[in-house]
């Protein structure tokens, strides 16, 4: 997938993860698309585990159902933050 391709999905599943999950996330449209772009790799690693069984570092691809599949892995991405955040205060 190209760059520009990247940052379009990033920006996409990064602003949707926000917009779903509760509480306030701070961080501008970099951080944002940063989150977006980890979240693909979230969700497209673990679409692989459970249709094929292996885990292979993969992504999501700009599509309408790796969208869906990059907004899940960026949810994973915000409560795993907080998660490990909370335990370092």
């Amino acid at each position: 997938m190209n760059i520009l391709a990247w940052i379009i999905l990033g920006l996409l599943a990064g602003a949707i993860a926000k917009l779903i999950y509760p509480g306030r996330q701070g961080g501008g449209i970099l951080s944002t698309m940063v989150l977006g772009i980890v979240g693909a790799f979230i969700g497209g690693t673990l679409t692989t585990l459970f249709q094929t069984g292996t885990l292979q570092f993969t992504a999501a691809s700009l599509s309408i159902p790796g969208v869906f599949v990059a907004v899940l892995g960026s949810i994973i991405a915000i409560w795993l933050w907080y998660a490990f955040a909370s335990r370092a205060a």
